[in-house]
């Protein structure tokens, strides 16, 4: 079941949908041909689910948008960058366990 409260984010809308939000942005880089990409999403859209709205999932597809993957040195994918009042706090690259993801949400929301 697909999470409604999923932004799609694109080089256009990049800036402007982070600078509306107040709480933490979990951005995840992925792309459709990824297997870790594929696996880790569903705990991300469940985390940002969980999380009552303090937190709020935000997806970029970086063959569509290979400038914003650039600009943030995104090597590897998944690489979710955890950004808070539009600045990037921290970062996990790899399809890491829930529990590390979770422990980064609850040190930064």
């Amino acid at each position: 079941m697909a999470n409604s409260g999923t932004v799609h984010l694109t080089e256009q809308n990049f800036d402007e949908a982070l600078s509306r939000e107040s709480g933490l942005v979990m951005v995840d880089f992925w792309a459709e041909w990824c297997g870790p990409c594929k696996a880790i999403a569903p705990v991300l859209e469940d985390l940002a689910q969980e999380s009552a709205g303090r937190v709020t999932l935000a997806k970029v597809n970086v063959d569509e948008n290979p400038g914003l993957a650039a600009r943030y040195g995104i090597r590897s994918i998944p690489t979710i960058l955890f950004v808070k009042q539009g600045k990037v706090a921290d970062q996990v690259i790899g399809a890491v366990p829930r529990a590390k993801l979770k422990a980064k949400l609850d040190a930064l929301a």
